[in-house]
């Protein structure tokens, strides 16, 4: 497989880097601040669920029971996936998604759950994308992001070792980046 030659890899480069522009800034912000604690506000609301019987620690029918309830209050599904979380003797569901999370527990009533609701600010709701708490779309797209981060790194890569003159600082950047990072991983 021949290389293309520099000119096509230079606009390559160049289309390829301003179409994920967007969502890559979104993944840099949101990534950086987290590391520093950074992860937005939630808008939190509780309601009481009155039952006929006590629920069962079951996926599917606390789902329902939430699912029932939001309808309720208008409010649509979390986009992301839902599980049973243990909690001592006791039990959660918690269902994220980019703009709400919901947790759906027991009293200590066995007929009253309690469904906390938290909708997301749109800072968080980056945040929460950038956790894979999105839907299937946005976590295709995030995938054709990773995709084209590996080609612009190739691309340049290749167009800087195609330039005599740059041969050498090339060379000496990438080993100065494989022992900074090493540098930063060993002690983390």
């Amino acid at each position: 497989m021949e290389i293309p030659n520099r000119l096509t890899l230079m606009k390559a480069h160049a289309l390829l880097a301003a179409f994920i522009f967007p969502v890559a800034t979104m993944f840099l912000i949101t990534g950086a601040l987290y590391t520093w604690g950074i992860k937005g506000d939630y808008n939190t609301t509780k309601h009481e669920l009155h039952l006929a019987q006590p629920i069962q620690e079951k996926t599917k029918e606390l789902v329902a029971l939430a699912e029932k309830e939001l309808e309720k209050h208008n409010i649509s599904i979390p986009t992301g996936t839902a599980k049973i979380k243990r909690i001592g003797n006791s039990f959660r569901l918690e269902w994220t998604g980019s703009n709400m999370d919901i947790n759906l527990e027991p009293t200590v009533d066995p007929l009253i759950m309690q469904l906390e609701i938290k909708n997301a600010s749109l800072y968080r709701q980056f945040v929460q994308l950038h956790k894979a708490k999105g839907g299937t779309p946005f976590k295709v797209y995030a995938a054709v992001l990773s995709i084209s981060i590996i080609l612009l790194l190739i691309s340049g890569f290749i167009m800087a070792w195609k330039m005599p003159k740059l041969r050498k600082l090339t060379l000496a950047s990438s080993a100065l980046g494989i022992l900074i990072f090493a540098a930063m991983f060993v002690p983390s």
